[in-house]
């Protein structure tokens, strides 16, 4: 497994997350997703195993209402710009993804 966990330092979801690989001798990579955001090809990948991006979107941001009436194409870049709208904990492995504490898929992933 090659699981990262991109998340936010003060988001309790993502400490779960992070305690639930590491209970289980799982290696994983964390990234601040505030401060590293994530690269288009990272984007990119998480949209397509999710089935489109506005699953990774935080509609309780606080800053939400910056996109909301956007259209598609222009949610998407400012989604790479503003990475404090991204629901949290993003984890990754390879070509899967999820969205939030989902300990239920993570056990399926070999």
């Amino acid at each position: 497994m090659n699981i990262q966990i991109f998340g936010k330092s003060k988001c309790f979801d993502t400490k779960k997350a992070e305690r639930y690989f590491k209970e289980r001798g799982v290696k994983y990579q964390s990234v601040d997703i505030l401060s590293k955001g994530l690269s288009k090809g990272e984007f990119h990948s998480v949209c397509n195993a999710l089935g489109g991006f506005e699953a990774i979107i935080d509609k309780s941001a606080k800053d939400y209402y910056m996109i909301q009436y956007l259209s598609s194409e222009d949610q998407v870049e400012k989604l790479m710009e503003m990475p404090k709208i991204y629901k949290t904990p993003i984890v990754r492995n390879g070509s899967k993804a999820t969205v939030g504490f989902c300990p239920e898929i993570w056990k399926t992933w070999d």
